[in-house]
């Protein structure tokens, strides 16, 4: 690793991975808490972040391999809130993470 980028480039790609890592810690939160397993919305929102982030990190830092794993996911995280949005969910991050899930 290159030490050599500015501050604030380095402080952009943690919050990106602090975002994409921090998805993980969302979901076993909320599926704990309803005993079973469970993919709050937040999630999606904190995978779209956290990859959008890291693409950008990844190209600046001109890494192909690291952006290309960043590359597409988005789609999918996309996908998935507009799923929800059609399917007539809450999308607000805050209301999903204490509200019971479906079922």
């Amino acid at each position: 690793m290159e030490w050599g980028d500015a501050w604030y480039w380095v402080a952009f790609g943690l919050l990106g991975q602090a975002a994409f890592t921090s998805r993980m810690l969302v979901q076993w939160l909320a599926s704990e808490r309803a005993g079973r397993s469970y993919v709050p919305v937040l999630f999606w929102y904190l995978s779209l972040a956290g990859s959008l982030i890291l693409f950008v990190y990844a190209v600046h830092r001109q890494e192909p391999i690291f952006a290309l794993g960043q590359a597409f996911g988005w789609i999918v995280y996309g996908r998935n809130l507009m799923l929800l949005r059609k399917s007539g969910a809450s999308l607000s991050p805050s209301a999903d993470t204490n509200a019971p899930p479906p079922g």
